[in-house]
């Protein structure tokens, strides 16, 4: 009985009736926050996945959540943003407004293709924030699997420059004995000569040459690959291809054997090549040789020091190897492109003194032509005129090389009497004492005006700490956007505190009137307990029934007045109902005759500018 009345009274929940300017009831959208708790959620499991674990704490709010993930995940992003992204739990408002600033100014930076406004941060939307809190979470998951490996890779190479495992230990005390066993395998197994061949087999065919040296080092190279080619080609069944195979051999017998006439016995001393041989060789080319044996002797080290026994030892090797040689093809590429920017500029200033030469040769065939032309046209009459021609224009050649001459020799003055000025204010202090005490006084006048400059600095740095200290101060002072946040938290908040308290007492009165429902209840079923017990006693004699019913009848009385006292209590809240009501439908009506004198007063107001404008215009 009491769940069904907690419900009822739940669902009877006490709504103040929003009007309009006519005093009209207007209904009122509320949204529910269902999806924004699942979008909060749901940003909190993205941030915990991402690795800020402050989200898990219950003391925090929904905003210090955010806020704090968001500037770790932009910090944990290493992106370089001029921004000062320092968060604080329990900030003033004007703090978390900065901050949010800050973010929303940062976000564009970062290219993220999500918009969000301070206010939406400020106003905890997460539908908005969502989409923010994923972009960022993904950025700083990649940021940190990059890093990690960057870390990993140093802290291996940091490692291998002053620490050794027992596998490299092992490695570095077998790697002499095994080099060491390698070279004298190979010195006792090595080539040696035998016979010296003559000097008519240089002159013979490569087959011959090729079986002449393996003779030399007592190697039968058997049948010739030509022999065997053919025999392949040429092979008959049964006996005849064993005949057959039987006369090659013989054939390849016989010209070893003719071979072998020709090679003489080589001396002990024969089987090293001599200091001047390699001498001579080595002279021949020795830049080629000393760079392939540096060559060849930095492979080696570097194959030696990334030679280790476990697969994953080599394949880090490998990937150092090919970002060498990335980070080498990368260089020459670009050495080439400079090259070729460089040969492009080149070729474009050949071009450019190809056309100029062009240009001037065709000018100096026009003038060739024109003195033929100009030989052609001399007489007897005019050729007193063209030796004065000639004359002119070899006195205008003259002049030219005369003022190409004096500007050189002028530019050349210019730089002498420049150095001899350097030279004497270099010297200096030679001058008459005027001179001096007209230096002396410049220079006091000097230290003077740079001391009132060090006075006026130290002024002006004290009034930018004062400008500093009012600015601070100043933005202390809420804005008018702050203040107006302010009132629309403050209406929100006294909205739900004037919702929850009309709720509670609500619930106090329900509760209030049901435990007098409850005592009624309770005092009945004792009184009708009581009269059942004392029933059968009373019926018993008629003494006894004479008491029972006075009792019945003193019980009844009581129960009277209960119901008179309860009946005027219900009266009385009836009137007080009565009479809240009528007080209430007269402030409604002052509201709409409030509402309609507003408008009457726009109305007029609208139609006063209309006139003061149309005097405006008369009077213009």
């Amino acid at each position: 009985m009491f769940s069904e009345a907690t419900k009822k009274a739940a669902a009877a929940r006490f709504k103040q009736p929003a009007t309009d300017a006519e005093g009209q009831e207007i209904e009122v959208d509320i949204r529910e926050d269902e999806e924004q708790n699942v979008k909060l959620r749901e940003c909190i499991e993205l941030l915990l996945a991402a690795g800020y674990f402050r989200a898990r704490i219950k003391g925090l709010s929904s905003f210090d959540k955010i806020i704090g993930g968001l500037t770790w995940c932009i910090q944990a992003s290493n992106f370089d943003v001029d921004v000062d992204l320092l968060f604080q739990e329990n900030s003033t408002i004007g703090q978390k407004i900065a901050l949010t600033e800050k973010i929303v100014a940062v976000l564009p930076r970062m290219k993220c293709p999500h918009r969000i406004e301070p206010h939406q941060i400020q106003g905890l939307d997460f539908i908005h924030i969502y989409p923010v809190i994923q972009w960022l979470v993904k950025l700083a998951i990649a940021t940190k699997e990059e890093m990690g490996d960057y870390i990993r890779a140093y802290s291996e190479s940091q490692f291998n420059k002053k620490h050794t495992t027992p596998e490299d230990a092992e490695f570095e005390s077998r790697k002499q004995s095994a080099i060491a066993s390698i070279g004298s395998v190979k010195e006792t197994y090595k080539a040696q000569r035998r016979y010296r061949r003559p000097q008519d087999v240089l002159y013979s065919d490569e087959e011959t040459q090729v079986h002449t040296t393996l003779l030399e080092y007592g190697r039968r190279y058997g049948l010739s690959r030509a022999l065997k080619s053919e025999k392949e080609e040429k092979k008959l069944p049964g006996v005849g291809g064993e005949a057959k195979e039987v006369d090659l051999r013989a054939d390849e017998e016989k010209r070893i054997k003719a071979l072998m006439k020709g090679l003489q016995a080589a001396e002990a001393n024969e089987m090293f090549v001599s200091t001047s041989a390699v001498g001579s060789i080595v002279g021949l080319q020795s830049a080629e040789i000393q760079q392939m044996a540096m060559e060849y002797e930095g492979k080696r080290a570097d194959l030696e020091a990334g030679k280790k026994p476990d697969k994953a030892a080599g394949a880090q090797v490998h990937q150092r190897t090919v970002a060498s040689l990335q980070k080498q093809i990368g260089m020459q590429e670009k050495k080439c492109q400079e090259a070729q920017v460089k040969h492009d500029e080149l070729h474009a200033l050949y071009s450019a003194a190809q056309q100029k030469l062009e240009e001037v040769e065709s000018y100096g065939r026009k003038i060739a032509e024109e003195m033929e032309k100009l030989n052609q046209l001399e007489t007897d009459e005019n050729k007193g005129v063209l030796q004065q021609l000639r004359a002119l224009v070899a006195l205008n050649q003259n002049l030219k090389k005369q003022e190409q001459q004096f500007k050189a020799y002028c530019k050349d003055e210019k730089t002498r009497l420049e150095e001899a000025i350097a030279r004497l204010e270099a010297e200096g202090g030679e001058g008459s004492a005027e001179e001096k005490e007209h230096i002396a006084a410049l220079k006091e006048h000097y230290l003077a005006d740079q001391q009132r400059l060090q006075k006026i600095k130290a002024l002006l740095a004290r009034k930018n700490r004062e400008t500093a200290l009012l600015q601070r101060k100043i933005d202390e002072v809420p804005s008018r956007a702050e203040l107006a946040q302010y009132q629309r938290r403050f209406i929100e908040l006294y909205d739900q505190v004037s919702s929850t308290l009309t709720e509670t007492r609500q619930f106090y009165d329900l509760y209030n009137s049901l435990e007098d429902q409850k005592t009624s209840m309770e005092k009945e079923a004792s009184i009708i307990t009581s009269i059942h017990e004392k029933f059968e006693l009373g019926m018993s004699s008629e003494k006894n029934k004479e008491s029972f019913l006075k009792q019945v009848e003193e019980i009844l009385q009581g129960i009277k007045q209960d119901r008179e006292r309860l009946e005027r209590r219900c009266q009385d809240e009836k009137s007080q109902r009565d009479k809240l009501n009528t007080a209430y439908l007269d402030l409604v009506e002052k509201q709409r005759t409030y509402y309609k004198t507003v408008k009457d007063f726009q109305e007029e107001c609208s139609k006063n500018e209309a006139l003061l404008a149309k005097v405006k215009a008369k009077a213009g």
